[in-house]
């Protein structure tokens, strides 16, 4: 158990980390510009996208309610690279007894073998309390390929072998999973977009032992750096610890800022 101080102290370092200061670096700045004797000039360096989010609900009278979330998400690519990174946390009390308790956490690399076809390493981590998940650690390699890859939409899928580490109802355990992917996002404009993301994780030796992460979202801007977002996000988990449901379910609204 993790505990309302910690969670307080983790939307911290969440949020400080979507302002760039603990993980990921300032934007690179522009190279000089080429001379002035018609040579073609030079393109800025890929930097990071970076965004921080937190939402907030509290109730009191009849009702005495508190929920809050925090997530960041941050992106490079160049040349033949691509890194996303994001990390989550979710707190809620409902008349002072707690109703959500989570951490999420995920990093992924890919390198581009052609212009759809990529090479990934992921890692995911995640702990909820409610659900009896200690930990769960998620590590897999892969292969993906685009399905559409344009300058504001792509698809692609992925899939690969994987292992997951986690300990849920007081039991550690290990297992190999394959893990099938699918993920897309459409930019209507520089200030709206959808995205979407689901996989699927069973076990090798034991199909009947499987999870299925998804989340599904809107974001509209607000000004130039403030954006709201409203996702889902949904967790199903075929053998839940005991005495626990098998699916994990939240709707969010939060705004965002980028950087």
């Amino acid at each position: 158990m993790i505990g309302k101080k910690w969670f307080y102290r983790l939307a911290a370092v969440v949020l400080t980390m979507g302002m760039g200061h603990v993980v990921v670096a300032q934007d690179a700045e522009a190279e000089p510009a080429a001379p002035a004797d018609g040579a073609a000039a030079v393109k800025k360096k890929p930097s990071w996208e970076k965004s921080a989010a937190m939402g907030l609900t509290l109730t009191d009278g009849n009702t005495d309610t508190l929920l809050f979330t925090a997530k960041v998400d941050a992106s490079k690519k160049w040349q033949q690279n691509e890194f996303v990174t994001g990390a989550s946390i979710t707190y809620g009390e409902d008349d002072q007894v707690k109703n959500n308790e989570s951490i999420n956490a995920f990093a992924q690399y890919n390198r581009l073998l052609t212009e759809r076809i990529f090479a990934l390493a992921r890692v995911a981590f995640l702990h909820d309390d409610i659900a009896d998940v200690d930990y769960r650690v998620t590590a897999s390699l892969g292969v993906g390929y685009y399905f559409i890859k344009k300058e504001r939409t792509f698809l692609s899928a992925e899939i690969g072998p994987g292992v997951v580490f986690e300990k849920q109802g007081g039991e550690a355990s290990t297992y190999f999973t394959v893990r099938l992917a699918e993920n897309f996002e459409h930019k209507f404009s520089e200030r709206a977009r959808v995205w979407q993301f689901v996989e699927f994780l069973p076990q090798v030796d034991d199909v009947e032992n499987f999870i299925v992460n998804a989340e599904i979202g809107a974001e509209s801007a607000l000004t130039d750096k403030v954006k709201l977002q409203v996702y889902l996000q949904d967790t199903f988990d075929n053998r839940p610890a005991p005495g626990r449901e098998e699916n994990d379910f939240k709707l969010v609204s939060a705004l965002a800022m980028t950087f």
